[in-house]
């Protein structure tokens, strides 16, 4: 129950801050899309930054252990594709859709509406899936740190330093 609590709480916070910086506007959505405004774009490089320290600094003291997911070519291009050509179509990602919904935007509904019918999909095909595309560019369970043969600090570092010079880039920019 306390795991859910914390679920609850990280969800409302993520929810309340998507709003706050409005990346949940159809308007910021489409200009993203078109490369126009990358409010989005440095909203979640910011929010993956702080969460690969934060993730890895709770697992080198010992509150968490990383369950690392099988690593599938296919599953991810394919997932990837269903992803974006949603986000095209509808003007919002999952996680905006929801808050969208949460503003009144009824519009929003069509996307709860395809996550659900996805994921019903999704588990109605997972057997014939197990063996075609998910066994398509199987890597096993590894992470990038692994591949490369070096502690996930050193990834993290790197990923951080470029992240914060993307930023400061698409700031210059005027994006």
């Amino acid at each position: 129950m306390k795991m859910l609590i914390y679920g609850l709480i990280t969800g409302v916070l993520f929810g309340f801050l998507l709003q706050r910086a409005r990346v949940i506007r159809y308007d910021k959505q489409l200009a993203a899309l078109r490369l126009k405004d990358m409010t989005i774009v440095k909203f979640m490089l910011s929010a993956v930054m702080v969460a690969m320290v934060g993730v890895y600094l709770l697992v080198d003291l010992g509150v968490v252990k990383l369950a690392i997911k099988t690593l599938s070519l296919g599953a991810v291009v394919i997932g990837g594709l269903v992803f974006g050509v949603g986000w095209a179509l509808l003007g919002y990602c999952p996680g905006t859709s929801l808050g969208a919904l949460g503003e009144g935007r009824l519009d929003a509904l069509a996307g709860i509406v395809g996550m659900l019918a996805g994921a019903a999909l999704y588990a109605e095909a997972y057997p014939a899936l197990q063996k075609t595309v998910l066994t398509w560019g199987n890597y096993g369970k590894i992470t990038l740190p692994q591949l490369l043969g070096v502690n996930h600090w050193v990834v993290i570092a790197v990923f951080v330093v470029g992240g914060v010079g993307f930023l400061r880039w698409l700031e210059k920019k005027g994006l």
